[in-house]
């Protein structure tokens, strides 16, 4: 495996450059790529950025950006980025948003960076390293009873038979309403995985799986402790199609409430 030490210095100093680029200056142009989503001109200038920093510094290692893909081939190591996890957010100076970088070996998350700027706090860890915000060691939560739980739900679905999918997310945040102490939307993953990873929520529930949104996160909420699943329980990777981060002791619970939602309003994977 690669130097993951190294590589994190790496990460970190690439991430802390995309920072200043977001705090410098507020979104100036807004363009839509799909139904209700957008990128803005800072998503695409701190892509750019980055990926011309992380080639010049690891001209071995792919890259992946949301907005704009990979260059090369497929590799064994591979950075994935979404230079502004949030933009709804941010453009509305709603401060949920977060730089997402992450290091993927074939399909697994082994290294993996969040700046949140806009609330000046670093997420970052490494397979076998641990997790930190701000050079600061975290744990994810030892809840136990999901009523004594804070979770995290991921945006609803927008786009093709966004309907459909999203009578399951709404059963899930249902029976969420019903069974924890608190649901929260914040609309950023990087946001929802990093934060079960310092016990500020106890589960985060994604029913997707974009790489560019979870890579970074997967090994900072499991470096600190935390289970990362796909649906059926098994642990989760870049093929999964959903992202389930729980504190360990509410791992049957969660599961649980999500084969109910699943069970009464049908498979959100099927069409």
């Amino acid at each position: 495996m690669s130097d993951l030490p190294s590589l994190l210095l790496v990460a970190r100093e690439a991430v802390n450059k995309a920072k200043n680029r977001v705090l410098a200056a507020p979104a100036k142009t807004v363009q839509s790529k799909g139904d209700r989503d957008m990128v803005s001109d800072v998503d695409l200038a701190v892509e750019s950025e980055m990926r011309e920093f992380l080639a010049k510094e690891t001209p071995d290692i792919g890259f992946f950006g949301e907005e704009n893909g990979s260059y090369g081939q497929r590799r064994e190591f591979t950075w994935v980025l979404d230079p502004l996890d949030g933009t709804a957010n941010f453009v509305n100076q709603i401060p949920l948003c977060g730089i997402s970088l992450g290091l993927l070996n074939n399909r697994e998350s082994v290294l993996g960076v969040i700046d949140l700027p806009l609330l000046g706090s670093q997420f970052s860890a490494a397979q076998k390293i641990g997790s930190f915000c701000d050079g600061r060691q975290v744990s994810a939560s030892e809840k136990s009873q999901l009523r004594d739980a804070i979770v995290s739900i991921g945006d609803y679905a927008v786009g093709a038979d966004a309907e459909t999918k999203n009578l399951v997310r709404l059963e899930v945040t249902r029976l969420l309403s019903e069974r924890a102490q608190r649901v929260r939307m914040l609309g950023s993953a990087a946001i929802d995985l990093a934060w079960v990873a310092a016990g500020k929520l106890d589960a985060s529930i994604m029913l997707v799986n974009n790489a560019w949104d979870t890579a970074a996160g997967v090994v900072i909420a499991r470096e600190a402790g935390a289970l990362v699943l796909d649906l059926d329980g098994s642990a989760h990777n870049e093929c999964s199609a959903a992202t389930i981060a729980v504190a360990p002791r509410l791992r049957d619970e969660v599961l649980m409430l999500i084969r109910d939602a699943t069970q009464r309003q049908g498979d959100p994977f099927s069409s």
